[in-house]
């Protein structure tokens, strides 16, 4: 199994608007790729919130690296495009892979 996690540091303004958007539209349009088994956001609570912003992560497992390897050229990129139109430098992020042992 391999675990696909984005860490996005959103601003407070529009996180309301962020998280019914990541949970309605973008984390089904992940998960209708078909790369992924399941996808869940956490907010980190162990972050202080700094200038104004709020941090979550959304984790993705995926069977194989096969599977990230093929999202990642196909649809990664249409899907972060998404995201930039609607939230701009309002968010900052970066992800991490991570393999279960």
């Amino acid at each position: 199994m391999i675990q696909y996690n984005h860490t996005v540091n959103i601003e407070m303004s529009v996180e309301a608007d962020w998280l019914k958007w990541m949970k309605e539209e973008q984390i089904p349009n992940i998960l209708a790729t078909g790369m992924f088994m399941q996808a869940r956001i956490f907010r980190l609570l162990d972050i202080e919130e700094s200038a104004g912003t709020a941090t979550y992560a959304v984790q993705m497992l995926a069977e194989t690296k096969e599977h990230l390897d093929i999202f990642q050229m196909k649809y990664e990129p249409m899907l972060d495009q998404a995201h930039k139109t609607r939230y701009g430098n309002q968010s900052v992020s970066f992800r991490t892979l991570m393999k279960e042992v």
